[in-house]
Protein backbone atom coordinates (compact mmCIF):
# COMPACT_ATOMS: atom_id res chain seq x y z
CA UNK A 1 0.00 0.00 0.00
CA UNK A 2 2.84 2.41 0.75
CA UNK A 3 4.29 1.67 -2.15
CA UNK A 4 1.35 2.27 -4.43
CA UNK A 5 1.30 5.58 -2.66
CA UNK A 6 4.55 6.73 -3.22
CA UNK A 7 4.45 5.70 -6.90
CA UNK A 8 1.16 7.95 -7.39
CA UNK A 9 3.11 10.88 -5.89
CA UNK A 10 6.07 10.38 -8.11
CA UNK A 11 3.61 10.12 -11.18
CA UNK A 12 1.61 13.42 -10.21
CA UNK A 13 5.15 15.31 -9.39
CA UNK A 14 6.39 14.52 -13.37
CA UNK A 15 3.19 15.73 -14.79
CA UNK A 16 3.12 18.56 -12.95
CA UNK A 17 6.87 19.36 -13.81
CA UNK A 18 5.96 18.42 -17.67
CA UNK A 19 2.94 21.45 -17.45
CA UNK A 20 5.18 24.00 -16.38
CA UNK A 21 8.03 23.28 -18.45
CA UNK A 22 5.15 23.53 -21.21
CA UNK A 23 4.09 26.71 -19.99
CA UNK A 24 7.45 28.72 -19.70
CA UNK A 25 8.56 27.19 -23.26
CA UNK A 26 5.06 28.36 -24.40
CA UNK A 27 5.50 31.94 -22.79
CA UNK A 28 9.38 31.98 -24.04
CA UNK A 29 8.49 31.65 -27.86
CA UNK A 30 5.69 34.01 -27.65
CA UNK A 31 8.30 36.59 -26.11
CA UNK A 32 10.62 36.03 -28.87
CA UNK A 33 7.74 36.36 -31.68
CA UNK A 34 6.78 39.78 -30.23
CA UNK A 35 10.06 40.83 -29.98
CA UNK A 36 11.52 39.85 -33.73
CA UNK A 37 8.12 41.25 -34.89
CA UNK A 38 9.02 45.02 -34.10
CA UNK A 39 12.49 44.82 -34.99
CA UNK A 40 11.94 43.16 -38.55
CA UNK A 41 9.01 45.49 -39.24
CA UNK A 42 10.97 48.40 -38.62
CA UNK A 43 13.98 47.11 -40.89
CA UNK A 44 10.86 46.76 -43.61
CA UNK A 45 9.85 50.08 -42.92
CA UNK A 46 13.74 51.85 -42.58
CA UNK A 47 14.70 50.00 -46.06
CA UNK A 48 11.99 51.65 -47.57
CA UNK A 49 12.31 54.81 -46.79
CA UNK A 50 15.98 54.71 -47.62
CA UNK A 51 14.89 53.87 -50.92
CA UNK A 52 12.25 56.08 -51.23
CA UNK A 53 14.55 59.36 -49.83
CA UNK A 54 17.26 57.97 -52.61
CA UNK A 55 14.99 57.60 -55.78
CA UNK A 56 13.79 61.47 -54.75
CA UNK A 57 17.48 62.73 -54.78
CA UNK A 58 18.55 61.18 -57.81
CA UNK A 59 15.45 62.73 -59.49
CA UNK A 60 16.03 66.14 -58.19
CA UNK A 61 19.97 66.21 -58.84
CA UNK A 62 20.91 68.58 -61.22
CA UNK A 63 24.13 69.66 -61.73
CA UNK A 64 25.17 73.34 -63.11
CA UNK A 65 25.79 72.13 -66.05
CA UNK A 66 22.50 70.17 -66.96
CA UNK A 67 20.74 73.37 -65.73
CA UNK A 68 22.81 75.90 -68.07
CA UNK A 69 22.27 73.42 -70.90
CA UNK A 70 18.68 73.00 -70.30
CA UNK A 71 17.92 76.93 -70.18
CA UNK A 72 20.36 77.48 -73.26
CA UNK A 73 18.49 74.52 -74.91
CA UNK A 74 14.78 75.79 -74.38
CA UNK A 75 15.65 79.16 -75.07
CA UNK A 76 17.59 78.58 -78.10
CA UNK A 77 14.75 76.01 -79.38
CA UNK A 78 12.08 78.85 -79.06
CA UNK A 79 14.63 81.16 -81.20
CA UNK A 80 14.42 78.54 -83.83
CA UNK A 81 10.79 78.30 -84.34
CA UNK A 82 9.94 82.18 -84.04
CA UNK A 83 12.93 82.60 -86.67
CA UNK A 84 11.45 79.44 -89.11
CA UNK A 85 8.16 80.79 -89.11
CA UNK A 86 9.42 84.00 -90.03
CA UNK A 87 11.40 82.49 -93.09
CA UNK A 88 8.54 80.70 -93.92
CA UNK A 89 6.75 84.07 -94.24
CA UNK A 90 9.18 86.46 -95.35
CA UNK A 91 11.63 84.53 -97.45
CA UNK A 92 11.64 84.90 -101.47
CA UNK A 93 14.26 82.00 -102.20
CA UNK A 94 12.66 78.36 -101.92
CA UNK A 95 15.64 77.14 -100.06
CA UNK A 96 15.12 79.76 -97.48
CA UNK A 97 11.80 78.76 -97.03
CA UNK A 98 12.58 75.20 -97.13
CA UNK A 99 14.61 75.78 -94.77
CA UNK A 100 12.67 77.49 -92.49
CA UNK A 101 10.09 74.95 -92.76
CA UNK A 102 12.77 72.06 -91.65
CA UNK A 103 13.40 74.58 -88.38
CA UNK A 104 9.89 74.66 -86.92
CA UNK A 105 9.18 71.24 -87.46
CA UNK A 106 12.42 69.69 -86.14
CA UNK A 107 12.49 72.18 -83.20
CA UNK A 108 8.96 72.35 -81.95
CA UNK A 109 9.55 68.98 -81.98
CA UNK A 110 12.92 68.81 -79.92
CA UNK A 111 11.06 71.70 -77.47
CA UNK A 112 8.05 69.45 -76.75
CA UNK A 113 10.49 66.94 -75.77
CA UNK A 114 12.40 69.10 -73.55
CA UNK A 115 9.40 70.15 -72.03
CA UNK A 116 8.24 66.13 -71.32
CA UNK A 117 12.10 66.00 -69.34
CA UNK A 118 11.28 69.21 -67.57
CA UNK A 119 8.05 67.75 -66.57
CA UNK A 120 9.25 64.35 -65.68
CA UNK A 121 12.32 66.30 -63.52
CA UNK A 122 10.56 68.84 -62.31
CA UNK A 123 12.12 71.48 -63.56
CA UNK A 124 10.97 74.95 -65.03
CA UNK A 125 12.23 75.81 -68.22
CA UNK A 126 12.63 79.22 -69.28
CA UNK A 127 9.03 80.84 -71.16
CA UNK A 128 10.72 83.40 -73.38
CA UNK A 129 14.02 83.76 -75.59
CA UNK A 130 16.31 86.30 -73.77
CA UNK A 131 16.58 90.07 -74.42
CA UNK A 132 19.22 89.26 -76.74
CA UNK A 133 17.92 86.92 -78.99
CA UNK A 134 14.65 89.10 -78.79
CA UNK A 135 16.84 91.97 -80.35
CA UNK A 136 17.69 89.37 -82.86
CA UNK A 137 14.94 88.36 -83.65
CA UNK A 138 12.98 92.04 -84.10
CA UNK A 139 16.14 93.56 -86.21
CA UNK A 140 15.38 90.03 -88.42
CA UNK A 141 11.45 91.14 -89.20
CA UNK A 142 12.68 94.92 -90.08
CA UNK A 143 14.61 92.97 -92.83
CA UNK A 144 12.76 92.52 -96.55
CA UNK A 145 13.84 90.23 -99.66
CA UNK A 146 16.85 89.31 -100.51
CA UNK A 147 18.35 90.91 -97.57
CA UNK A 148 16.09 88.94 -95.31
CA UNK A 149 16.96 85.57 -96.94
CA UNK A 150 21.06 86.55 -96.36
CA UNK A 151 20.64 87.53 -92.77
CA UNK A 152 18.84 84.46 -91.95
CA UNK A 153 20.73 82.16 -93.68
CA UNK A 154 23.74 83.92 -91.52
CA UNK A 155 22.14 83.62 -88.23
CA UNK A 156 20.97 79.76 -88.84
CA UNK A 157 24.95 79.05 -89.31
CA UNK A 158 26.51 81.06 -86.55
CA UNK A 159 23.20 79.59 -84.07
CA UNK A 160 23.71 76.10 -84.99
CA UNK A 161 27.67 75.90 -84.50
CA UNK A 162 26.78 77.63 -81.00
CA UNK A 163 24.00 74.86 -80.52
CA UNK A 164 26.03 71.90 -81.56
CA UNK A 165 28.96 72.89 -79.04
CA UNK A 166 26.69 73.10 -76.57
CA UNK A 167 24.77 70.01 -77.22
CA UNK A 168 28.38 68.00 -77.45
CA UNK A 169 29.35 69.64 -73.65
CA UNK A 170 26.15 68.44 -72.10
CA UNK A 171 26.60 64.43 -74.11
CA UNK A 172 29.54 64.64 -72.61
CA UNK A 173 29.94 66.88 -69.39
CA UNK A 174 26.18 66.32 -67.75
CA UNK A 175 25.24 64.96 -65.04
CA UNK A 176 21.62 63.73 -65.77
CA UNK A 177 20.99 60.65 -67.62
CA UNK A 178 18.37 61.33 -69.84
CA UNK A 179 19.01 64.64 -70.27
CA UNK A 180 22.49 63.92 -72.11
CA UNK A 181 20.77 61.36 -73.87
CA UNK A 182 18.63 64.10 -75.10
CA UNK A 183 21.92 66.06 -75.85
CA UNK A 184 23.53 63.23 -77.71
CA UNK A 185 20.65 62.17 -79.84
CA UNK A 186 20.11 65.88 -81.57
CA UNK A 187 23.58 65.90 -82.36
CA UNK A 188 23.08 64.32 -85.44
CA UNK A 189 20.00 66.13 -86.65
CA UNK A 190 21.67 70.15 -85.51
CA UNK A 191 24.51 69.01 -88.05
CA UNK A 192 22.08 68.26 -90.93
CA UNK A 193 20.33 71.87 -89.84
CA UNK A 194 23.78 73.01 -90.36
CA UNK A 195 24.77 71.91 -93.67
CA UNK A 196 21.31 73.01 -95.06
CA UNK A 197 21.59 76.27 -93.38
CA UNK A 198 25.41 76.45 -95.37
CA UNK A 199 24.22 75.44 -98.68
CA UNK A 200 21.53 78.34 -98.30
CA UNK A 201 23.72 80.59 -97.41
CA UNK A 202 25.59 80.19 -100.26
CA UNK A 203 22.72 80.18 -102.29
CA UNK A 204 21.47 83.42 -101.32
CA UNK A 205 24.47 85.43 -101.63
Amino acid sequence: MKKSIVMLLAVATAVSCNKKETTNSSDQNDSVEMSVSPDSGSSAMTGDSATTTSASQETMTLSDQDKTFADAAAKGGMMEVMAGELAVKNGTNPIVKTLGEMMVKDHTKANDELKQWATANSYTLPANVDAAQQKKFDELKTKKGAEFDRAYTDQMVVDHKKTISEFKKESSDGSETSLKAFAEGKIPALEHHLMQSEKAKTAVK
